[in-house]
C-alpha cells in the first residue's frame, strides 16, 4: 500500500512540477522558440546517488512539444532519450539551497550538441519571475513588498550558506587537534 502511495504522490508531484516548468517556459518567447525545432525529441533527467532513505524520484523523461514545451513521460516506458541530463542527487538539501539562491548543480549532458545547447541556455536564463505571478493574485503593491522581502532572504540564507561552506572549508584544512 505504502508503494502505491508513493506511487501516486509521485505522479502527483510530476504533473504539477511539469506545469510548473511549463509556466515558466510560455512566459519566455524565446524559450519557446528555442524548443520548438526540438519537437518530439525526448529529454531524460537523471537524478545519479539519490539516497536510498528517500523515497525514490519517479522517472524524469520528458518530450518536448510542437508548442515548444515539455510533456512528462509518465511513468511507462519513455522513448530513447536524444538527450540525457545527470545530475548529482547524493545532497538533496545542498540541491535545493543551491537553487534558493540561484545556482546550477553541476550536471553532466550526453547527446544531440544542439539540443543540449539549449537546454543549456535555458537553464541559465529561464527564471520564474514570482513577482508578476503574486501581483495577478495579491496586487502589484503587494507582490513588489513580498518579493523584497523574498530578496532579503535570499540574500541572508546566501551569506549563511557562504559563511557555513568557509567554516566547514577550515574544518577540513586544519588537523585535528586532541
Amino acid at each position: 500500500m505504502l508503494h502505491t502511495f508513493q506511487q501516486l504522490l509521485a505522479t502527483a508531484v510530476m504533473e504539477r512540477f511539469t506545469l510548473m516548468v511549463n509556466h515558466v517556459l510560455a512566459a519566455e518567447t524565446a524559450a519557446v522558440q528555442r524548443l520548438r525545432p526540438h519537437a518530439g525529441r525526448c529529454i531524460r533527467l537523471h537524478m545519479s546517488g539519490w539516497p536510498s532513505p528517500l523515497p525514490p524520484v519517479p522517472e524524469l523523461s520528458f518530450v518536448v512539444t510542437p508548442a515548444g514545451l515539455l510533456e512528462w513521460c509518465g511513468t511507462g516506458p519513455a522513448p530513447a532519450a536524444d538527450l540525457q541530463v545527470e545530475v548529482d542527487a547524493s545532497n538533496p538539501a545542498r540541491i535545493v539551497a543551491q537553487g534558493l539562491v540561484g545556482q546550477r548543480p553541476k550536471v553532466d549532458v550526453a547527446g544531440d550538441a544542439t539540443l543540449a545547447t539549449d537546454v543549456s541556455w535555458l537553464m541559465d536564463n529561464l527564471r520564474w519571475d514570482v513577482q508578476d505571478d503574486l501581483a495577478r493574485l495579491v496586487g502589484p503593491a503587494i507582490a513588489h513588498e513580498l518579493a523584497r522581502v523574498g530578496a532579503a532572504l535570499a540574500r541572508g540564507l546566501r551569506e549563511a550558506l557562504g559563511a557555513l561552506s568557509g567554516v566547514a572549508a577550515r574544518a577540513r584544512a586544519e588537523p585535528s587537534v586532541r
